[in-house]
């Protein structure tokens, strides 16, 4: 079984020294890629999220790591504290839970540009443009449609695990109880007569010699009056 831990901001490689010289929680590509690298076919993997999420184009390589990954491992992504932004698009990468207690959220990317009317112009195309790319893990995940997604992103929609699970941006909420299977009701009865054979069976089982006809006879009515108690319909399957 492997793990992996996607904590903290997601960043670059190059940022990564960084942040662990000040010992604050981050997540690479890299630190994800050194897991996949000692992974065998068949192998579990659990990931665990608790990230406000970072640079998008990370998000969206450990995304598809992760969905390589699926392909050859038992993927499970389980998100504990939070999973926003960037890391919600991680999150898409396969079957997934969420701890009750969690959030997630969502909405459009974002960037920073100076210059004149053309560059702000530009730029607001490229963020459109990113919206709509990002906004594909999201409807491959959950079967919603582009602009579904898209309202929701504009929004910046912050989600509960229920609220999540509802939408199948989440598969299970963790710790969920599951209802048991109730025992449908049925109009006939819910046996078959035995056979002759199992009735013969049920002679010899209790010591009775073929002989012994009265003894034999006895038993008969005696099994004879079980089936026909047991023959009377029942509303109730559920002891």
């Amino acid at each position: 079984m492997a793990r992996i831990d996607i904590r903290g901001v997601l960043i670059p490689n190059d940022y990564k020294l960084f942040y662990d010289w000040f010992e604050e929680d981050s997540t690479c590509p890299r630190d994800v890629q050194k897991v996949l690298d000692a992974l065998v076919d068949g192998d579990d993997l659990d990931v665990y999220i608790n990230s406000p999420g970072g640079v998008i184009d990370v998000g969206s390589e450990i995304y598809a790591l992760l969905r390589q990954a699926s392909a050859k491992c038992n993927l499970k992504i389980h998100i504990v504290g939070e999973a926003c932004s960037a890391a919600s698009v991680a999150a898409m990468a396969g079957y997934s839970e969420m701890a009750p207690t969690a959030l997630m959220m969502v909405h459009c990317v974002s960037s920073g540009v100076q210059g004149n009317h053309n560059d702000m112009e530009h730029m607001a195309e490229v963020l459109r443009t990113a919206d709509r790319a990002m906004c594909t893990a999201y409807t491959e995940k959950t079967g919603m449609s582009e602009a579904e997604v898209l309202d929701m992103m504009e929004h910046e929609t912050w989600l509960t695990a229920q609220q999540a699970k509802d939408r199948g941006l989440v598969d299970a909420v963790m710790f969920e109880k599951t209802e048991e299977e109730e025992i449908p009701l049925v109009a006939g009865p819910l046996f078959r007569l035995p056979t002759k054979e199992q009735m013969e069976q049920v002679r010899k089982l209790a010591g009775l010699q073929e002989e012994d006809s009265s003894s034999t006879a006895v038993l008969s009515q005696k099994i004879q009056r079980r089936l026909d108690l047991m023959s009377k319909p029942k509303l109730n399957m559920v002891p």
